[in-house]
């Protein structure tokens, strides 16, 4: 029998989680809910779940505070998570993203709406399936084993970053517009803006360490993938004779 998907619903307003809860229900997940931050942590620490849906606003703990700490976790770290908003200011959503949400979706929702990006942040969860191994100087990703190393040494790339850079290595040394990222890395970015592109490589960057600098911004134009970075050319070029 096929597993159904866990949903951990963090909701403070049980009237809200219960509507989410049977939705889900109805539409082959499994809902599980907690109150406040103490009770997702139990739940946690029992069983990890495909996906949270966390509401920014909670008592005790606020939901940005509790993605911070999900996403410093090893165990939790790749969990998507779904933050539930009444702030639709653009800072604001930024804020969510930049605490580790992997989208949000901003209160009052439809069910087709929340049921569409549930489905999307577990797609891409998903394994990359183009089974290949791809290098960019010292940089080499495993699509198979899910691996990245730099220099021989391994590093942590989460699922959406990880599709991202694969993406990226493929098509090394061009130049993609956001636009073309979103649909060629997320392919359903009729619920997700440009804006989430830009954190999201800020992330990868941020797992790459020092081989961050290989994802180069093109002001004006996007992002692209570089076995001689900007940077390093200057460095080169700085170098006495």
């Amino acid at each position: 029998m096929k597993k159904l998907p866990l949903v951990l619903i963090v909701e403070d307003e049980s009237a809200i989680a219960e509507l989410i809860a049977v939705n889900l229900r109805h539409n082959g997940f499994q809902p599980v809910w907690a109150e406040d931050g103490e009770a997702a942590q139990r739940e946690l620490d029992a069983v990890l779940p495909d996906v949270i849906l966390l509401d920014w606003m909670l008592p005790g703990t606020s939901g940005l505070m509790l993605a911070r700490k999900w996403r410093a976790d090893a165990r939790t770290k790749t969990v998507p998570i779904l933050m539930l908003t009444a702030r639709g200011d653009e800072p604001d959503k930024v804020a969510g993203l930049d605490a580790g949400a992997d989208d949000y979706i901003t209160k009052p929702f439809s069910t087709q709406e929340l049921l569409a990006r549930i489905r999307a942040v577990l797609r891409r969860r998903a394994p990359e399936q183009l089974a290949d191994t791809v290098s960019l100087g010292p940089l080499v990703l495993d699509a198979a084993t899910h691996r990245v190393s730099y220099d021989g040494q391994p590093l942590k790339v989460a699922p959406t970053e990880f599709k991202l850079l694969h993406y990226l290595m493929r098509h090394a040394e061009r130049v993609h517009s956001r636009t073309q990222l979103l649909d060629k890395v997320w392919g359903d970015h009729v619920f997700i803006e440009e804006r989430t592109v830009d954190v999201h490589v800020k992330r990868l960057r941020e797992a790459l360490g020092s081989a961050g600098i290989m994802v180069e911004t093109v002001r004006g134009a996007g992002y692209r993938a570089t076995a001689q970075p900007a940077v390093l050319q200057a460095q080169a070029q700085a170098q006495p004779q």
